[in-house]
């Protein structure tokens, strides 16, 4: 098949002139320690005067390749989690068991700056999973491969910029609604392809065409999904008052799809705004985080019609004691009728993995669905935090069954003519040690609505998870 990313790649091509000024030039020392969620996304440059380093993992950040060219360097870093996950009733029953398992994940990275136009990137991973009834999930396991291993090429100023991505790579856009990582699960996930990069004054545009790459149980097994093809542009510019907003175009082909009403090969086309602001940090304030989807295209001989609308709205309180942030998350996603020749399931693609929160790798997912989501956090002395919800969770569609965060059926809509599939009331306990360590505890319980009973079985759902990490 012939992936269309090639018109927005040439169109980048021709909007950006480039100059004589690098990417990656050595320009002011602007010490930024923060951990992205994407290493990549990291810059430790300023790490080349000594007399910044304060931490004890500094040496490691900043390794100079060349003598008095402070371009030529590596930056290594490495991290892991430990997570004990207890579940009960997974499916609401369908596999009824008490399961308790432990989870590790370890990855180490190594980034590598040859002078002002070339990078390359490596960052391995190993998921370990042991104790699990039945064995482990693919999002559970893989004893170690390759998580991401690209080449950067790039030319351009300041203002104007591109570069090309080669290897295999993660993708993350937005708030992770369509495009993410996978975080909450063991086993992130990763892309195998070519990816455009670019800045045109105050937008940031990229474009790529990648196959979703499959996690095998050994090492160094992982190879790319030839029965899916995704590829898609994204681009995204501030406003005013740090609002910011995003526009996209996602595409995904995929060879036997399955759905309520059956299996077919599918292709499906997605166009999506998102409008945000993030939460206050200094004084009160409103953030938000409303986005919203068009999707069409064909499965097998049906065509698809399918859509979903987004919202998170918050009000936080820093100047307070335990600086309470109070938020209302409100989301609906269509469904589909069986008896017409449209599709009308809204289909995620690659979701991030707690989308509805603490039910990090069970429950239901963003398809077919209507949910109102209250929150509060509060924050504590010392980095310690708590955040409580309540999810309430109905179908769209009557006609259309609950499925799973990737994706996948898991409760067919039967002869149930009920919209009422359940609620969870969570919490989660977070103590941020320090930049480095954290611990945190999610609990949740997912009581069984109408729907669940009238399907069976209809047991209630209970989730608890143990966390660990370190970063450096």
């Amino acid at each position: 098949m012939r992936i269309p990313v090639v018109v927005p790649y040439v169109f980048l091509m021709a909007v950006l002139p480039v100059h004589a000024q690098p990417c990656w030039s050595a320009g002011p020392v602007v010490p930024n320690r923060t951990y992205k969620l994407l290493t990549e996304d990291e810059d430790w440059s300023f790490l080349r005067d000594p007399s910044l380093r304060q931490d004890f993992w500094d040496p490691l950040k900043y390794i100079r390749l060349r003598d008095h060219l402070d371009d030529w360097y590596v930056s290594v870093g490495a991290w892991t989690r430990q997570d004990f996950e207890r579940i009960g009733n997974d499916y609401w029953g369908q596999q009824p068991i008490q399961n308790a398992f432990f989870l590790q994940r370890y990855m180490a990275y190594a980034d590598i700056h040859y002078g002002k136009h070339f990078r390359s990137f490596i960052q391995l991973k190993s998921g370990i999973e042991t104790f699990r009834q039945g064995g482990p999930r693919p999002i559970d396991e893989k004893r170690l491969d390759i998580e991401k291993g690209f080449l950067d090429i790039c030319a351009g100023g300041e203002q104007k910029w591109i570069a090309f991505r080669a290897g295999r790579q993660e993708l993350n856009y937005g708030s992770g609604r369509l495009v993410s990582i996978r975080q909450g699960p063991n086993v992130r996930q990763s892309f195998d392809g070519f990816k455009v990069l670019s800045k045109a004054g105050t937008w940031n545009i990229d474009a790529w065409a990648v196959r979703p790459d499959l996690d095998n149980f050994g090492f160094f097994d992982n190879a790319p999904d030839h029965k899916t093809t995704f590829w898609g542009i994204y681009s995204t510019r501030p406003l005013r008052r740090s609002v910011s907003v995003d526009f996209y175009y996602l595409g995904i082909a995929r060879k036997q799809a399955t759905y309520d009403r059956g299996t077919a090969n599918e292709l499906r086309h997605s166009l999506g705004a998102r409008l945000s602001r993030p939460i206050a940090e200094k004084e009160p304030g409103w953030d938000f985080d409303y986005e919203g989807v068009w999707q069409f295209g064909s499965f097998g001989s049906a065509n698809i019609r399918a859509w979903t609308l987004a919202s998170e709205t918050g009000y936080r309180m820093p100047t307070l004691p335990l600086k309470p942030r109070f938020s209302l998350k409100a989301d609906i996603s269509s469904g589909d009728n069986p008896t017409t020749n449209t599709l009308g399931t809204f289909f995620p693609l690659f979701p991030v993995g707690n989308y509805f929160g603490v039910l990090a790798d069970t429950g239901p997912g963003p398809m077919n669905f209507i949910d109102v989501h209250p929150r509060i956090q509060i924050e504590f002395p010392h980095g310690v935090s708590l955040m409580t919800d309540l999810l309430v969770y109905w179908r769209n569609s009557v006609f259309d069954g609950v499925y799973n965060v990737p994706g996948s059926l898991i409760r067919p809509a039967g002869n149930s003519l009920a919209r009422f599939v359940g609620y969870r009331p969570g919490a989660e306990l977070r103590w941020q040690i320090d930049r480095h360590a954290y611990l945190q505890a999610d609990y949740g319980i997912f009581y069984a609505g109408r729907f669940l009973q009238e399907t069976m079985p209809g047991r209630n759902l209970n989730y608890l998870a143990l966390w660990a990490g370190y970063k450096f």
